[in-house]
């Protein structure tokens, strides 16, 4: 069908690529690209998860996905690299119909032809990678830097938000001079903490988790040198075991630390967490 473009004849706006890599030394920021993991089957989120993969469950009328895709954009990182699976149709269909979906058009159904007036699309590569369907993590990078190359990647998981400075993030790996770095984030505080000693079965002390009892855990929101691929076997691989652990072991993995905020949609409950946050007009990922 003739696409036109305020009178321009264009081809059809079907391209989808998505990848973020993160520069070496002499390459630009702005030119690394972003690999997102998408292709778990999201067990915690069935109510959503029965018809689209998880980055596609919405919060304030769009995927997660795209939040995450704009929270890189910010720091200007717009080429992407998605690690499909489960589901991966819904991705790459909602990708191939972005561009037209962003636009004002008008379609002449005699002449088969449609003019494209104005699109708010946003300037983004998207590069739509099936890395299998019962693939581990930690096989779906492996996949997703070989089919990228020789390069430093970006990597995060397509379920959470985060307010983190990624342009620092890359500065700061670069600085350590390891393969790996993640961010470290303070968990939700919706946990109560408590001490409990081996053969003690009353709770003394509980309390709930104060945001300076000095707990991280791994928020994801990685930079990632190509060596990495040595500590991935295969498509078995789970990149939160083996590698990490044998990362760390081997003084390949630094840690950014982030005190912001950070929220991961693992359950409904996390989904109206977020859903809250954006209805109130400041959602505190909202870097854009």
């Amino acid at each position: 069908m003739p696409i036109r473009h305020g009178g321009e004849l264009l081809l059809p706006p079907v391209r989808y690529t998505l990848f973020c890599l993160c520069s070496r030394k002499g390459q630009e920021v702005g030119a690394m690209k972003v690999v997102i993991l998408a292709g778990g089957h999201g067990t915690r989120l069935s109510e959503e998860t029965g018809v689209k993969p998880k980055p596609m469950v919405e919060v304030g009328g769009r995927p997660i996905l795209w939040h995450i895709m704009k929270i890189y954009a910010a720091h200007g990182l717009t080429d992407f690299v998605i690690c499909c699976g489960y589901k991966g149709e819904v991705i790459y269909q909602y990708f191939a119909n972005y561009y037209m979906h962003s636009s004002d058009v008008t379609f002449d159904l005699k002449e088969n032809a449609l003019e494209i007036h104005r699109s708010d699309t946003e300037p983004w590569r998207v590069t739509c990678l099936n890395t299998g369907l019962d693939t581990m993590t930690g096989g779906r990078i492996k996949r997703a830097i070989e089919f990228i190359g020789d390069e430093t990647i970006c990597l995060t998981y397509g379920d959470g938000v985060c307010d983190v400075n990624v342009t620092d993030l890359i500065a700061f790996h670069h600085s350590q001079k390891a393969l790996a770095t993640l961010t470290a984030v303070v968990p939700p505080e919706r946990y109560g903490v408590f001490n409990l000693e081996e053969n003690q079965h009353e709770v003394y002390n509980f309390r709930e988790k104060q945001g300076n009892d000095n707990v991280y855990i791994n928020g994801g929101f990685f930079v990632l040198e190509p060596g990495v691929t040595e500590y991935l076997k295969d498509d078995t691989t789970v990149w939160e075991l083996g590698p990490l652990e044998t990362l760390a072991e081997a003084g390949q993995l630094s840690a950014f630390r982030h005190n912001g905020f950070w929220q991961s949609m693992d359950t409904l409950a996390d989904k109206f967490v977020l859903e809250e946050l954006w209805e109130s007009g400041e959602p505190p990922w909202k870097i854009w």
